[in-house]
């Protein structure tokens, strides 16, 4: 064996480990708290973080590398002045396509559109579709790329929301500085932004109130970026036609929670990330920044820890 990794990856270690060293030839992956290495491969609990892991980022640690894109249940304060990446744009594919069923699923009334016995008629029923309808992206970062790459070809109109005026990476975008505008002309509205102190509760009562009558509402990023008692008013009083939710919080809901059993709600257990692609994509990311890191070449995915993505 070359370089000795140390893991911190909770209970998922005995999966993982084997397709860590089967990604990076040479390599040996320790789970031991007390192993010294330069290196630390940390796969967070997207509800909890890691109980210890700032205490794991010892004095010899020089890089930290997050096994997935999202670094707000990350300890940053205890970054320091070493470097930290993450697994940016892994998962971007699966959950882009994840988006696009959701949409689509609103769109043709699916599972509504089923039918177990024969319908009173047959043959008649009003069904939407994507060409001509606006997407609004909340946020432009790797997830809401993917999105847009897959919506123009439906020939929707893809507008997105960003911090800066700074030009679209996908040709066919258009920026919106204001969130209430863009919010005012979607037809879907989908929220990619990262979790930070600037996006918490991003969406809330004063963000809806000018949202296009009859919007879907789609979260794939996380829960707290969406006030959920707002988002129920907006439910209750029609604004909001249906809200997608991979996300929530906290997660899991509890038991009897509104949001089970809301009508116009369509629940999934944060799993929009989910394909063996992505795992694929995962390892890939971290063997190459491991090379990069051995030959002193710069990392990819850095993490701006004052950003908090």
């Amino acid at each position: 064996m070359g370089r000795t990794v140390r893991a911190y990856l909770g209970t998922l270690a005995p999966a993982l480990v084997p397709l860590l060293e089967q990604g990076s030839p040479g390599v040996e992956f320790s789970t031991d708290a007390g192993t010294p290495s330069e290196v630390l491969a940390v796969l967070l609990d997207d509800r909890t973080g890691l109980p210890g892991l700032e205490e794991a980022i010892t004095p010899e640690v020089r890089w930290i590398h997050v096994l997935g894109a999202g670094v707000d249940k990350f300890p940053l304060r205890a970054v320091g002045d070493r470097t930290l990446t993450c697994s940016r744009g892994a998962a971007a594919p699966a959950i882009a396509e994840f988006v696009l069923a959701a949409m689509l699923a609103f769109e043709k009334k699916i599972p509504e559109i089923w039918i177990a016995e024969p319908p009173e008629r047959w043959g008649a029923v009003g069904l939407g579709g994507l060409r001509g309808r606006t997407l609004g992206l909340i946020g432009l970062g790797a997830i809401g790329v993917e999105i847009a790459r897959r919506a123009l070809p439906f020939e929707m109109r893809v507008v997105a929301s960003r911090r800066t005026a700074s030009r679209s990476p996908v040709p066919g975008v258009e920026v919106m500085t204001s969130l209430r505008e863009m919010l005012s002309v979607s037809d879907h509205v989908v929220i990619a932004a990262p979790a930070t102190d600037a996006t918490r509760r991003l969406i809330d009562d004063e963000a809806l109130a000018p949202i296009k009558p009859g919007a879907h509402l789609v979260n794939i990023a996380r829960g707290d970026l969406v006030d959920q008692a707002a988002l129920l008013r907006a439910l209750d009083d029609g604004r909001v036609a249906q809200a997608s939710l991979d996300v929530v919080d906290p997660e899991p809901l509890p038991a009897g929670h509104r949001l089970y059993t809301h009508p116009k709600v369509r629940l999934t257990p944060h799993i929009s990330w989910s394909s063996v692609a992505t795992i694929e994509r995962t390892i890939a990311i971290f063997a190459e920044n491991l090379r990069r890191f051995e030959a002193g070449e710069p990392l990819e995915g850095i993490v701006d820890v004052e950003a908090g993505y």
